[in-house]
This record gives C-alpha cells, structure tokens and sequence, in this order.
C-alpha cells in the first residue's frame, strides 16, 4: 500500500482510500484479536447481501490500493460491514469525526478506562479539569502523546 497521504488544496494531509480501508481493520477489531481476514469480511457481506456481493481478492486489493475506484454498491457494503457511514470514504472531514469516535470506542473497550470514565461522571467541571491535568501528566511521563481527541468540557 502506498503509505504517502494525498495532500489537499489547503495543504492538510488527507488519507487514501486503501489507508481508510487498512485503519478500519485495525481499529474496528478488539485488542485481543486480530483482524479480519479479506474472505471474513467478503463472506459476511456476501451473506448479508443474499448474493456475491464482493471478493475478498478485491477487498485485498482495495485496501492495498492496487484498485482503487470502487462502485457505490462495494463502499456501502464495507461501511455497513465496519459500522461506519459510506461518507468515511469520501469526506475527508467526516472521515475525521469518524476516527475520533472510533478511537474513543477503542478506549473504551478497555475495562479500566471504561472504569475511569464512568467514575468521572457527575464529577463538578473543576474535579473533570483536574483529573484531565493529571492524565496529561501522566501521558507525558510515560512519553506518549497528548490526547488527539477534541478538548470538550462534556466529557
């Protein structure tokens, strides 16, 4: 797969489909299990159509970026497959908003962080910043990367 993102006319790095396609089967599966295989997705779309929809060889092929023009019909059954709207391989902008949702479905899959969420919850705005403040820090101990997420006080 080409790993080299299209650039926009505002300069902003946007992602090819076969670079969508990849991040879905590495995001949508749980962290103890690996990813679906080409035929697992095919044979589930298939019998979720009634018919042969598509082929694992073209999924491959697809998520490769060896094809790279799929029909409506073909976007619409990996959407439906992945749980995400047709328009993450179209829009870029949705594309994001989708990701960032997905990424914190991911969080939350893991129980701890599911834990610390609920236990967040009711918390005054002031108590929310300062467990915020000190996740940070612990991120930046641990030398991983603030938060890409969107910095809202709802959460």
């Amino acid at each position: 797969m080409n790993s080299a993102a299209e650039h926009g006319a505002d300069g902003e790095a946007h992602r090819t489909l076969a670079q969508k396609l990849d991040h879905l089967f590495e995001t949508v599966t749980a962290k103890d299990q690996k990813a679906p295989s080409h035929e697992d997705v095919a044979t589930a779309i298939n019998i979720a159509a009634g018919e042969r929809a598509i082929s694992g060889t073209y999924i491959w092929q697809l998520r490769t970026g060896r094809k790279t023009n799929p029909t409506k019909k073909h976007l619409e059954a990996l959407a439906r497959y992945f749980g995400v709207s047709p328009a993450y391989f179209l829009d870029n902008d949705q594309a994001q908003r989708i990701d960032e949702q997905l990424a914190l479905l991911q969080a939350l899959k893991e129980s701890d962080v599911r834990n610390i969420a609920l236990r967040a919850h009711g918390l005054s705005d002031s108590s929310r910043q300062t467990l915020a403040g000190v996740v940070s820090h612990l991120r930046k101990l641990e030398g991983l990367a603030d938060d890409p997420g969107p910095q809202n006080s709802d959460v």
